[in-house]
């Protein structure tokens, strides 16, 4: 796509894009998560090219490890459940927010409101759907009161935080350094290390995908720019691999082998290894590199970039969840295709667009706002520099 196309994509539909993208490559995920790219292939006679229904086919309410989630027929999973409910904490707070966002407004929702929990068929809490790494936040915070800023100290390291920070970029449209820090204030409630390190340039690179005139390149060099320690070296890695690459058939083997130094889960996604998730400053989470990478493989185009992401496999719902949010922020939903959007929102029983739109209306609020602070602040430096 040139960089025309990229100009006349507005806020709106960047915004649109990246969140109705990412609920579309979570569905697309989540019924081949956690098997290698061989067994995706065997079990769906080739590579994954649309919505599936459950590997396990009739048998997904006591097929284990899958049991009791219906995995496939385009349900959303977590990923987007918990990137709805950032978006409700947006819609409350109207401005920036922080850990205590987190605490006052995120984790009551997770613990007290019932939703329609797609993969459960039923209504529930969405407490009981997420996993250990998000149900931390309850046990830290709301029943155990410790500081917000701190509450992500000592949970498991992996990309739970990082999976749902597209909108932290998104109302920080083109300021990928102030999406980052953001996204580094709020995640701490949640992640700590490098998984706290991946929620930041997760919302950073989003942000970059806004920018007018951005490209897969672009995106990247932004996350270089920002990303620390384990998390840097490993983009760097497997940017590197991926620029060797047009197709993401070839290139799903050596994107492991590129990302593999540095993830600690192992080669085997169901048995992780004893290092697995634990803090480090030399490693990093495997997902945030790797829906980097499909980037650049797909050059940004939605389709290719997913279908990269969800024929990867591993934590594939989640890897195609960031690579769905940062294609569709590169250029706004168009590219998405149509017939999965309406598959994931019926079958979800979601409304994929209404997050959207208040997120969008959010974001002009909060623009409104950091524009008046900003000439607040211009004018007392101007003040403080004429007294000189």
């Amino acid at each position: 796509m040139t960089l025309s196309a990229h100009a006349v994509a507005t806020l709106d539909d960047r915004i649109t894009g990246s969140l109705v993208g990412a609920a579309v490559g979570d569905a697309l995920g989540g019924p081949v998560e956690g098997y290698t790219p061989e067994q995706i292939a065997e079990r769906h006679g080739g590579r994954v090219r649309g919505v599936v229904g459950p590997w396990h086919g009739g048998d997904w309410r006591t097929a284990r490890p899958i049991a009791p989630y219906h995995k496939g027929d385009g349900h959303v999973t977590d990923d987007t459940l918990m990137t709805h409910a950032l978006v409700r904490v947006y819609a409350a707070v109207r401005d920036h927010l922080d850990a205590y966002s987190v605490a006052d407004h995120l984790v009551p929702d997770l613990v007290s409101t019932p939703r329609w929990i797609p993969e459960l068929e039923a209504e529930a809490l969405p407490l009981q759907r997420v996993f250990l790494a998000e149900k931390w936040l309850a046990a830290r915070l709301h029943y155990g009161h410790v500081d917000p800023r701190e509450a992500g100290t000592g949970n498991i390291v992996n990309c739970g935080a990082a999976m749902y920070m597209a909108p932290v970029g998104l109302v920080n449209a083109a300021n990928p350094a102030a999406a980052y820090a953001e996204a580094l204030d709020v995640a701490g409630a949640h992640q700590s290390s490098y998984g706290r390190e991946a929620a930041g340039v997760l919302a950073a690179a989003v942000a970059a995908a806004c920018t007018p005139g951005a490209s897969p390149e672009s995106v990247i060099e932004t996350c270089l720019s920002l990303a620390k320690d384990g998390t840097r070296s490993a983009i760097e890695a497997v940017a590197e691999v991926a620029s060797r690459h047009g197709d993401f058939e070839p290139a799903l083997r050596p994107l492991r082998e590129a990302v593999a130094p540095f993830d600690t889960v192992g080669p085997d996604y169901r048995a992780p290894s004893l290092a697995a998730r634990r803090p480090s400053r030399l490693h990093s989470v495997e997902e945030l590199p790797v829906a980097l990478g499909m980037l650049l493989i797909g050059d940004g185009d939605y389709r290719r970039t997913v279908l990269g992401s969800v024929n990867y496999g591993r934590d594939c719902d989640s890897i195609a969840t960031m690579a769905g949010a940062l294609a569709g922020a590169l250029h706004g939903e168009g590219p998405v295709p149509a017939d999965w959007v309406k598959t994931v929102a019926e079958a979800s029983r979601l409304d994929l667009h209404a997050p959207a739109r208040t997120l969008t209306e959010v974001a002009y609020e909060i623009f409104a706002r950091d524009t008046r602070r900003r000439r607040a602040h211009e004018a007392a430096f101007a003040e403080l520099a004429d007294a000189r």
